[in-house]
């Protein structure tokens, strides 16, 4: 793939939960497959749902190991024998968790390998178009009529949820100026350790240090950078309240305008 130009992203390891064991016991009992995730090339845009991932992931950055089970039970396809159509056929969680990473609904996902038809299973319940191609008639076949009785998911189940890095910024200042913290207040940490003031440019000042939320915060806890909107609170009568939450407020009325 590097000497046909493509830009290697990261190599993913899929850690099988179940793996079928070596009966021979001349090999290592065969636990994992690797996936690579690469760009056209150097400069390419790509898809990467970060916080979607992170989110259901009890707000832990998704990692390149995926703890997955086999396909088995009744997703696994089998004939009127009860043999299996395919041997190695896929589990759907497996290409779910591709397509909701790197992919939005609408988007065409193609799959030269199609087999029975997993990659286009997942695509349709999740509200992607897909190509899948297969020389194989009898997987093709089995591909098909599982296709047939998918039901996509409600859209609100898959829609992508927008990325903070695509929300309008919204600037410290915005939310003096809203009157939404006032000039002269104090901020201070969850554990209310730190304490600053507001001033009515948008900064803080903290003993003789004056700078921005991030800036200040950082400072305050001796470190190279923080993220002062989810670092600093304020005090109003049900409890401390993040400035996170604040800026909230802001970007929905932007929405409604």
């Amino acid at each position: 793939l590097q000497d046909l130009g493509f830009w290697m992203l990261n190599d993913i390891v899929w850690r099988k939960a179940n793996p079928m064991p070596n009966f021979r016991g001349r090999r290592f009992t065969n636990a994992h497959e690797t996936l690579i995730w690469a760009a056209r090339g150097e400069r390419s845009k790509y898809t990467f749902h970060y916080e979607a991932l992170k989110s259901g992931n009890d707000d832990l950055q998704m990692r390149s190991d995926w703890y997955l089970p086999l396909c088995t039970g009744e997703e696994r396809l089998k004939d009127e024998a009860g043999t299996k159509v395919h041997p190695t056929q896929k589990p759907e969680a497996l290409l779910a968790r591709v397509l909701l990473s790197a992919s939005n609904p609408g988007d065409v996902v193609l799959d030269p390998f199609f087999g029975t038809g997993t990659t286009g299973a997942v695509a349709k319940a999740l509200g992607r178009r897909f190509v899948g191609i297969e020389r194989d008639g009898t997987y093709a076949e089995a591909a098909r009529r599982r296709i047939a009785g998918i039901e996509p998911l409600p859209p609100e189940a898959f829609a992508t949820a927008p990325s903070k890095r695509s929300e309008p910024r919204v600037p410290f200042l915005s939310l003096v100026e809203a009157g939404l913290v006032k000039a002269g207040e104090t901020v201070t940490d969850e554990k209310r350790r730190h304490r600053a003031t507001v001033r009515a440019d948008g900064t803080l000042i903290l003993g003789p240090a004056v700078g921005s939320i991030h800036k200040v915060g950082a400072l305050a806890q001796g470190l190279p950078s923080c993220n002062g909107w989810t670092f600093w609170h304020v005090e109003r009568p049900e409890g401390l309240t993040l400035l996170d939450s604040l800026r909230g407020a802001i970007r929905a009325q932007m929405a409604a305008a």
